[in-house]
């Protein structure tokens, strides 16, 4: 008898550190919260394999800043995020790490480059049905495939496959890099290109798909876009940054990254956890790994 297919669990542990944190409110935040986010992490973590999951890996960005600060300085950083919140990365990757699920701390590559390069990797093994990776992050949106490989955003509830991609960005995902290229992304500090808005982006894209096959100024557009000769004029005039900015946005795929489906497999948490689960005042959490390692 053949093994069930495999559905792989990949999150954003940087964005779920952020969501329970800032979950928390905010007179407790300032008072200090120590380890509620490393808990909220866990417990959703938990909360996924409680539902069902057997293969998971979670990404943080060990350290905020990444090779793409270097390619633009108003990337984003870590100034301005609370002491409370940056000192607990650390501990997160330490408790997941206790509970025995894979971590991935990057520090040259960042957190969305890692769920890439283990979302393609997983999607390449025959054995799994689907991948799902939990974070709303737009730039995710480039590794849909079909429903093979889905995105989740945990706090609306809502699953995207690749038609859902297209009815967000009015593209498919492997564009999405070229879309967030000229309308910019706020979250990760970079403008796009001046001009450019959602409606023209999507409308363009949906036709030429890649900013290499947009006309340039002078020829002709086979799409009805308002003001395309001025939108022309300006992708000519700033065509460097747009492609610095489709570089920002293009996620890495580093296969040296341990992400077999082999390696996924929770085999229940390692013996630290109870001690860490203490550390964090957490004892049910060290229960209800404990319950999920016995089984029914």
């Amino acid at each position: 008898m053949s093994d069930p297919p495999v559905r792989v669990h990949l999150v954003d542990g940087t964005y779920e550190l952020f969501r329970h944190h800032y979950g928390v409110p905010a007179a407790a935040r300032a008072k200090g919260s120590g380890s509620a986010a490393t808990r909220g992490v866990l417990g959703f973590v938990l909360g996924l394999m409680e539902a069902g999951a057997t293969h998971v890996g979670v990404a943080t960005d060990h350290v905020i800043e990444s090779f793409r600060n270097r390619l633009w300085p108003g990337y984003k950083d870590g100034s301005g995020l609370p002491e409370d919140l940056l000192g607990q990365f650390p501990l997160v990757e330490e408790a997941l790490g206790a509970m025995g699920v894979v971590v991935w701390p990057m520090v040259d590559l960042e957190a969305d480059d890692a769920l890439a390069s283990a979302a393609v990797v997983a999607m390449e093994d025959h054995s799994v049905a689907q991948v799902v990776i939990h974070t709303p992050d737009k730039d995710l949106a480039q590794c849909v495939v079909g429903d093979r490989v889905v995105q989740h955003d945990q706090r609306k509830g809502v699953t995207t496959d690749e038609a859902g991609v297209l009815a967000r960005f009015g593209v498919t995902p492997p564009s999405v890099p070229d879309w967030l290229a000229l309308v910019g992304d706020s979250a990760d500090g970079f403008p796009g290109v001046k001009g450019w808005g959602k409606a023209a982006a999507s409308a363009v894209l949906a036709r030429y798909h890649h900013l290499e096959d947009v006309p340039r100024l002078g020829e002709r557009w086979q799409v009805d876009v308002r003001g395309a000769r001025s939108l022309a004029n300006v992708l000519h005039e700033q065509w460097e940054l747009a492609l610095l900015f489709r570089d920002l946005a293009t996620l890495r795929v580093d296969r040296s990254l341990r992400a077999t489906v082999e390696d996924l497999a929770w085999k229940g948490p390692t013996e630290g956890f109870s001690e860490v689960c203490e550390r964090l005042r957490a004892p049910h959490l060290a229960e209800r790994a404990s319950a999920l390692a016995v089984g029914p």
